[in-house]
């Protein structure tokens, strides 16, 4: 059994990931926020990057980096109108970090998603037809599914 499942793993080896590379972004569905107020957006919710802290600047570069280089993160042109903007910061665990958006205030205006248990009973029911289980981490599995184009609101300096 577990040579079996040696060659299912390495059959579809383009299913997984290491830290040295990328799943790629989740193209479809798009995730969608819905808020509670229509546009113009109250001012608070185009707030700029957070102070830039020197000794945060190389994590910053690197994650960033990181995100672009495997498709999950692009560059908004000067000229483009954003409605919402978030500061990003780095958030620290021992050795290692990670970027984080600061979605406090957007928060305030998000609609609570009232079907959310119904796909977490979904994904349960799938989950107990299953021979094997692996846990995943998800550290950097949020930055991978695509915003909507309105959606997509992190800022950085």
């Amino acid at each position: 059994m577990r040579k079996e499942f040696i060659n299912l793993l390495s059959t579809y080896k383009n299913a997984f990931s290491s830290d040295n590379e990328s799943l790629g972004a989740i193209r479809q569905p798009e995730a969608y926020i819905n808020l509670n107020i229509d546009i113009p957006y109250p001012q608070v919710l185009r707030r700029p990057a957070y102070p830039e802290i020197s000794r945060e600047r190389e994590a910053f570069e690197r994650h960033i980096k990181e995100l672009i280089q495997h498709g999950l993160l692009q560059k908004v042109s000067p000229h483009k109108e954003v409605e919402v903007m978030t500061p990003v910061l780095i958030a620290r665990h021992k050795d290692k970090s990670r970027i984080v958006g600061d979605l406090r205030e957007l928060n305030t205006y998000t609609v609570p998603d009232r079907y959310i248990n119904c796909i977490i009973q979904e994904n349960l029911i799938q989950l107990s037809k299953a021979k094997y289980i692996a846990s995943m981490d998800e550290l950097k599995g949020f930055h991978q599914k695509v915003l909507t184009l309105w959606n997509s609101f992190l800022v950085w300096d």
